[in-house]
C-alpha cells in the first residue's frame, strides 16, 4: 500500500469537499480511503510520500490528441488548417514508420506526465506502436486507428480490428481502443455506416472530428443540405458513444441533437486559435447539459500538451469572448480538465479521488511565488499553476513521477531517438 500524508486535497467531487490538510491509502490501483487529519503510521505502507506543501488532485484527462505529431512540433506554423494539413503535415506524416511513432508517443507521454495528465485519448496511425508506448510509459489511454474513406479505408478497418484484439482492456486495464473515422468530410455515409455497424459488434464508442472550421460546415451542407452534426445524426452515427472533437462550428439545432444522444465533446481551445479555426459553443453546450472535456489536439497544432495551460487558456478565451467575466469559472474549468474528461471517454473509476476510484493522482507544489497568498486553491490551480508545478503523478497506483524524475521513462533516451528521426525526415524533403 501507499501513503499520501500531510497533503491538502481537492478530490474535485464538490468544491465543499476540499480537505486543507489530509491523507490518502492507496491499495494496489485504487483508492481506498481518503481523510482529513492525522495520517496513520507509515510502517505498515510499501510507500510513503511525503506532500507537505502539496495539492492532491485528480489527474488531468486530455480528450483528444494525436500523440505521436509530437514530432511534427514546430514544422509548420501559421498556416489555416487545410494548407497546413495537405500541403505540409500529410505529406510528412506518410515518412513516418511505426518506430517513429513510437517515439514521438514516447515524446507525446514524457511531456503528459510532467504536465499531470494521466489519460488521453489518441486518434492517430501505427496504433500498435502509440499502444505499446502506453504500456511502457505507464500512462492510461482511449485510442483508436485514424480511418478515412478511400484507397487505405479497408485497411483501416483491419487495423482497427486488430488494435482491439490486440490492446482493448491491456497494460493493467489502462488502454481502451474506440473507432476513429476521422471526419464526416473525409468519410462517406456508407463507410461511417460500416464503422458503425462495427462499433456495435465491438461494444465500443466512437471518436470523430466533427465541425472544425467553417470551410467543412460549408462544404458538408453543400454536399448534404445540412449541417454536419445533423448529417451524423441522418447517418446513425449518435445511436453509438460518441466523442466529438472540436465543434466549433454549430446551430442551435446541432446543440440539440448533441444532447439529446449524450455526445461527449472534446473542446481544443488552443488548436481552434492557433489554427484560426473559431470558437466552439462552449458555454452554450455546458448549458444544454452536453459533456464538454478539454483535450490539446496535436503538438504540431497547440504546440504542447500542457493541460494546465489549456484550462486557463479555455476559461480566459470564453470569458473575452462573451464579454463575461463569470463564464468557465475556475472550478468549472478544473472539472472539464477531470471529471468532464472522464465522462466524455465513458471511462468509469477516474475524474474524481474517493475510495474505490482509480488511483490517477497528481500532486502539485504549492510551495511556489506564483501560488501564494492561497485565498482560493481551485483559482490558484486554474489560473496561476504551471506544469512544472506537478511534482509527483501516479497511475492505477503506480508512481511515475515524483519530484518531477519520471520513473517509466528514459528522456535522454527519447531526445536521442526523436532528433535522430527529425534528421531522417528533414533530409527526406
Amino acid at each position: 500500500m501507499i501513503l499520501i500524508k500531510d497533503v491538502s486535497i481537492l478530490p474535485m467531487t464538490a468544491p465543499e469537499d476540499f480537505i486543507a490538510k489530509g491523507y490518502i491509502i492507496i491499495d494496489g490501483a485504487r483508492i481506498v480511503e481518503i481523510s482529513e487529519g492525522q495520517a496513520p503510521d507509515g510502517n505498515r505502507f510499501r510507500q510513503v510520500i511525503n506532500a507537505g506543501g502539496m495539492v492532491a488532485m485528480p489527474g488531468l484527462i486530455n480528450t483528444h490528441t494525436h500523440a505521436a505529431m509530437t514530432l511534427l512540433r514546430g514544422y509548420a506554423d501559421d498556416l489555416p488548417l487545410m494548407e497546413w494539413l495537405q500541403q505540409k503535415i500529410w505529406p510528412m506524416e506518410e515518412k513516418l514508420t511505426a518506430e517513429d511513432c513510437y517515439w514521438g508517443t514516447m515524446l507525446a507521454a514524457a511531456e503528459m506526465i510532467k504536465s499531470g495528465t494521466t489519460c488521453f485519448a489518441d486518434m492517430y496511425f501505427h496504433m500498435d506502436q502509440v499502444a505499446a508506448a502506453v504500456e511502457k510509459s505507464g500512462l492510461r489511454a482511449c485510442l483508436c486507428q485514424g480511418m478515412i474513406d478511400g484507397p487505405n479505408g479497408e485497411a483501416a478497418f483491419t487495423r482497427s480490428q486488430q488494435l482491439f484484439s490486440d490492446w482493448h482492456g491491456q497494460a493493467q486495464g489502462r488502454i481502451n481502443v474506440m473507432l476513429g473515422p476521422h471526419a464526416p468530410h473525409t468519410c462517406s455515409p456508407q463507410y461511417l455506416k460500416r464503422v458503425i455497424n462495427l462499433s456495435e459488434q465491438l461494444g465500443i464508442g466512437i471518436h470523430i472530428h466533427i465541425a472544425e472550421t467553417q470551410g467543412e460546415y460549408e462544404d458538408i451542407f453543400k454536399q448534404y443540405g445540412k449541417s454536419p452534426v445533423s448529417h451524423l445524426q441522418e447517418v446513425g452515427l449518435f445511436a453509438r458513444p460518441v466523442l466529438a472533437a472540436h465543434c466549433v462550428f454549430l446551430n442551435d439545432d446541432d446543440i440539440g441533437i448533441l444532447a439529446q444522444h449524450s455526445v461527449g465533446v472534446a473542446h481544443n481551445p488552443e488548436s481552434n486559435m492557433k489554427l484560426a479555426s473559431g470558437i466552439a459553443r462552449v458555454p452554450e453546450m455546458l448549458e444544454a447539459g452536453i459533456t464538454v472535456g478539454l483535450g490539446t489536439d496535436g503538438a504540431s497544432s497547440n504546440n504542447n500538451l500542457d493541460m494546465i495551460q489549456e484550462l486557463r487558456s479555455c476559461s480566459f478565451l470564453h470569458k473575452v469572448n462573451r464579454k463575461d467575466p463569470q463564464l468557465i469559472p475556475a472550478y468549472q474549468a478544473l472539472e472539464m480538465a477531470t471529471v468532464n474528461g472522464a465522462h466524455a471517454l465513458r471511462w468509469e473509476g477516474i475524474g474524481t479521488l474517493k475510495p474505490g476510484m482509480l488511483a490517477d493522482i497528481i500532486l502539485v507544489d504549492f510551495e511556489k511565488p506564483h501560488l501564494y497568498p492561497r485565498y482560493q486553491t481551485e483559482g490558484l490551480l486554474a489560473y496561476s499553476a504551471l506544469a512544472s508545478d506537478v511534482d509527483t503523478v501516479l497511475v492505477n497506483g503506480k508512481v511515475l513521477m515524483q519530484g518531477r524524475q519520471l520513473t517509466t521513462i528514459d528522456e535522454k533516451e527519447v531526445f536521442r531517438q526523436v532528433e535522430q528521426i527529425v534528421n531522417r525526415l528533414i533530409s527526406s524533403i
